[in-house]
């Protein structure tokens, strides 16, 4: 997921930012990975990588469409792209 930070003007206050969000993402969602993935030297950028598996692809693509929602209600940041793909064994 790739976000704007609007209002931001220091890398301080962007590592705050995508601190919070990180934290709160594991904190609702349990069995989740989440990292700042790119984009760690601009302060008006982040770009956040969430992983997560299963055995069922609806319920897998549910829990990442949940937390696309959650993370588009989060103060501060704006979410500018976002992707999602499954790979099968």
């Amino acid at each position: 997921m790739e976000f704007f930070i609007p209002g931001n003007n220091s890398l301080k206050g962007k590592r705050q930012l995508v601190k919070s969000l990180l934290h709160r993402l594991e904190a609702r969602f349990k069995k989740l990975s989440v990292a700042e993935v790119d984009e760690q030297d601009l302060w008006q950028k982040a770009v956040i990588g969430i992983s997560t598996v299963g055995t069922d692809k609806a319920l897998v693509d549910r829990r990442l469409n949940q937390v696309l929602s959650f993370v588009e209600d989060f103060d501060g940041l704006e979410l500018v792209s976002a992707e999602i793909d499954f790979i099968s064994y």
